[in-house]
């Protein structure tokens, strides 16, 4: 079995402000800040993370 790699968005350009995301298991998402790898992770279940990607690209969390 593969271990599963942290992945950067293709968006981000090199920006400093960014997260990377693993899927570990069918039914998981670990997030972590891309500059602080040994930092804390925050655990999502699929469903929870797939619904913040969809919130995302229609855009309910740019500023107003």
């Amino acid at each position: 079995m593969l271990t599963p790699e942290w992945r950067k968005s293709s968006y981000s350009n090199g920006q400093a402000n960014c997260v990377e995301a693993r899927v570990g298991q069918p039914d998981a998402v670990a997030v972590r800040d891309s500059k602080d790898r040994g930092g804390p992770e925050l655990g999502f279940t699929a469903d929870a993370w797939a619904a913040f990607v969809q919130g995302v690209k229609r855009g309910e969390f740019d500023p107003a």
